[in-house]
């Protein structure tokens, strides 16, 4: 059996899975050992700051926001701070008492957290004053995503839904068919000004019209076979990335593609399994494969420019770009820096034990980095 390192789903129920990593026994695949090199950058803490008791555990996709000079992040608990983004200061710190379940969004002075439960929360970003709730039909697990007009949200059933971003008036849902079998957890949507760009247990990728929620076009990304139910499992999980007008997009035991959106049409496609997203810079994609491998392929042509396999079944994070290196974090707490040119590592941080679940942010060449336990701090890459 593939390892596999995801909470699974079956009609929005936990299934368990025996001899699987993440439930421990006689099979457990054990991370690859650290491997020793010599550094050639060190890592500096610009500030440090705690929020609540952190994400948890658990499977979790609890990204910070950063925006107007400050830093958003939330806790498993309920707790949502806002920190000066040059400081660490904390600037204002909400309870909302409700166990959240996905990452914070911002936009256009709006910060935007969702529950177990499904229940919607805007907050004002100047002040973490609550400015409207709505309900959406089940959890909410990845970071939510607003534009000037709208708050979208994707929905662990497979709605998509998109409220006024003023008034949290219910402008649309988008309802897409899910299998009965699929990853736990969604990817974050792109949101345009035109289209939301989101991709779907069943292996597809659609943009959206933002204003009648109707589907413009969709494109399948991996195609459901072999036996078992856990073999047709193609969810398309990771967040599209958009350079100079391609999308990038990968999917679970299905490929990595290159897409025209204005069509659509395929440019390139590889086999490739994913559920994180992707990174870009140098003219490559950076992914993570399913196996904890990080992998460059070239942006044009899909060729395979370098792969760095010493993070094996290590449990990384989405990667990000910063200062001419591919970082990720581990579920043992260290972020790993590959060189962009061909893989070899850079530097290497031990953050914090509790481990890293979330991906890493890059604004401004300053790396932010949330841990299962809260701390949430500023790293500098010298």
């Amino acid at each position: 059996m593939k390892s596999m390192v995801r909470v699974l789903t079956a009609s929005l129920l936990t299934a368990s899975l025996a001899g699987c990593g993440l439930w421990g026994g006689p099979d457990e695949v054990e991370p690859a050992a650290l491997v020793d090199f010599d550094a050639e950058k060190n890592v500096s803490v610009l500030w440090s700051a705690q929020v609540g008791d952190g994400p948890g555990l658990g499977y979790h996709q609890f990204e910070p926001a950063i925006g107007n000079s400050r830093v958003f992040a939330a806790d498993n608990e309920g707790e949502v701070v806002a920190i000066d983004q040059a400081s660490g200061e904390k600037l204002w710190d909400v309870e909302l008492d409700l166990p959240l379940s996905g990452g914070v969004g911002f936009g256009f002075g709006s910060v935007v957290v969702a529950t177990e439960n499904g229940e919607v929360i805007v907050l004002d970003a100047t002040t973490g004053e609550e400015r409207w709730r709505s309900r959406v039909a089940s959890e909410v697990v990845a970071q939510p995503q607003v534009n000037a007009d709208l708050v979208v949200v994707q929905v662990i059933n497979g709605q998509v839904s998109a409220f006024d971003r003023v008034t949290g008036e219910h402008r649309w849902t988008y309802d897409s068919q899910i299998p009965q079998l699929s990853l736990r957890g969604t990817g974050a949507p792109v949101v345009t000004d035109q289209v939301t760009l989101t991709g779907f247990a069943n292996g597809k990728l659609l943009a959206i019209d933002n204003r009648s929620g109707n589907a413009v076009w969709e494109q399948r990304i991996a195609l459901a076979e072999g036996r078992s139910e856990l073999e047709r499992i193609v969810d398309v999980d990771g967040r599209p990335l958009i350079v100079n007008g391609t999308v990038y997009v990968t999917s679970y035991q299905g490929r990595l593609v290159a897409l025209n959106p204005y069509g659509p049409r395929i440019v390139w496609s590889r086999d490739y399994s994913s559920y994180r997203g992707l990174a870009s810079g140098f003219g490559n994609i950076y992914a993570v494969s399913a196996d904890d491998k990080v992998d460059a392929f070239d942006a044009g042509s899909s060729a395979s420019v370098w792969q760095q396999p010493a993070l094996l079944n290590r449990r990384l994070t989405s990667p990000a770009e910063l200062n001419n290196t591919v970082v990720v974090g581990d579920s043992e707490g260290y972020l790993h820096f590959m060189s962009q040119i061909d893989g070899h590592f850079v530097a290497r941080y031990n953050f914090d034990s509790s481990g890293i679940y979330s991906d890493p942010l890059v604004v401004d060449d300053v790396l932010y980095v949330l841990s299962n336990d809260g701390r949430l701090a500023a790293l500098k890459l010298n």
